[in-house]
């Protein structure tokens, strides 16, 4: 049990350390491509930023419309009492 384990952690190691070996080749990009991609992910934000604002405000907006709703209907019924 002991040496199967002592395997299995030094393969875990093994292919980790492929993993950063291979994540070091693809970063020989020059800067133009990291300014483009660093310009194209704060597009990606700005467009998921606008688009949470946008939901968010539109939920205010018709949670404050029905409460107006709700508050005329009760004073409606209570002026039609007397």
């Amino acid at each position: 049990m002991k040496h199967m384990m002592a395997w299995l952690l030094g393969g875990m190691l093994a292919a980790g350390s492929m993993g950063t070996a291979l994540a070091q080749e693809n970063k020989d990009k020059g800067a133009k491509e990291d300014v483009k991609e660093a310009g194209k992910a704060t597009g990606r934000a700005a467009k998921k930023t606008g688009s949470a604002i946008k939901k968010g405000t539109k939920k205010v907006v018709h949670a404050g419309a029905k409460k107006t709703r709700q508050g005329a209907g009760a004073v409606e019924q209570k002026t039609d009492k007397k």
